[in-house]
C-alpha cells in the first residue's frame, strides 16, 4: 500500500469530517493521526475507512514499535477506531 499525508493531498485545511469523507472516497483504508478527540467528533458507523491514533508520536519511541504499529494498522477492520 501507499502512504501519503493530508498536506500532500492538499487537504490540510479541511475539517476532520471532510478529511475522512475525502480519504474514503479516494480509496484510503486508514487515517493515522495523533488527534485523540477524533473518536468523539466523528461517527465511523457505516464507514469503510478506519482511524488509527498514535498516542506517542515521538520518533525514538515510534521507531522501536514501528513493526507492531504497522501490524495493528493492517489488522484494523473497516469503520474501526484504535489507539496505538
Amino acid at each position: 500500500g501507499s502512504v501519503t499525508t493530508s498536506a500532500e493531498q492538499g487537504w490540510s485545511d479541511v475539517s476532520n469530517g471532510i478529511l475522512i469523507t475525502r480519504a474514503e472516497k479516494n480509496g484510503f483504508d486508514v487515517i493515522v493521526t495523533t488527534d485523540r478527540n477524533l473518536q468523539y467528533q466523528q461517527n465511523l458507523s457505516g464507514r469503510k475507512i478506519s482511524i488509527a491514533v498514535v498516542l506517542n508520536p515521538a520518533w525514538p519511541i515510534l521507531k522501536e514499535r514501528a513493526e507492531d504499529v504497522a501490524n495493528q494498522i493492517l489488522a484494523l477492520e473497516p469503520g474501526s477506531y484504535r489507539e496505538l
